[in-house]
């Protein structure tokens, strides 16, 4: 497994149970423990201080994003697995340099991470609401966007039924 996508996916443990918890717990201290436990020795952790910093000051004009782009889906309905591959997509697309992360990659770990840790259909979920988003960007850029970037197709092992 890549170094940044080990990394988003520690990320995404640990804003799971911060958001699980009500943010009550303290975010530094679960990802200070998540990145110990199941990514020591990663040769970027300024990385993921990066996307948790940047996220948790972005949170309410990321969770905007979301209510705006999936109003059929109020945020406390959204899976929480969804919710916060959701939120570290958007940082990733909105605020984070984009020539460290190209909005195309963005989207693409957000649906791979979706596709392993998320429900049935959470990869189409995640893909519509960054798709939308991504878009909207590249329109008030005055960008053409012929094609959202979508993540290929796992192909199913023989063994599986």
């Amino acid at each position: 497994m890549a170094t940044r996508h080990l990394v988003r996916t520690v990320i995404l443990q640990s804003l799971y149970e911060w958001d699980f918890y009500h943010k009550e717990k303290d975010i530094i201290a679960i990802l200070e423990r998540n990145l110990q436990e199941f990514a020591s020795g990663i040769d970027e952790p300024d990385f993921a201080w990066r996307i948790l910093k940047g996220l948790v000051e972005h949170l309410r004009e990321i969770d905007e994003i979301i209510v705006r782009v999936a109003p059929e889906w109020p945020l406390d309905k959204v899976a929480i697995i969804d919710r916060n591959i959701l939120r570290i997509g958007l940082y990733e697309l909105m605020y984070a340099n984009p020539e460290e992360v190209p909005p195309k990659v963005a989207i693409n770990e957000a649906i791979e991470v979706a596709k392993n840790y998320g429900g049935p259909s959470s990869a189409r979920f995640v893909n519509g609401v960054l798709g939308t988003v991504y878009r909207e960007v590249q329109a008030k850029r005055g960008d053409v966007v012929s094609e959202v970037p979508v993540a290929p197709k796992r192909k199913k092992r023989k063994d599986a039924k």
